[in-house]
């Protein structure tokens, strides 16, 4: 029982950590990201409006 709690007490502490240091974007990246992500939308709607002609 004792093995089964120091397991689980360890999985969870490993489970924190990596969670914990996950990196986040600045607005910078985060801009950039919705500027591309927009271009992709605007290119494709272009290819759907010109597969209709």
């Amino acid at each position: 029982m004792k093995k089964l709690i120091l397991m689980l007490a360890l999985t969870f502490s490993t489970a924190a950590i990596f969670t914990s240091c996950r990196e986040e974007k600045s607005g910078v990246e985060q801009a950039a990201d919705d500027i591309e992500d927009a271009a992709d939308d605007v290119g494709d709607e272009i290819e759907d409006a010109t597969d209709d002609m």
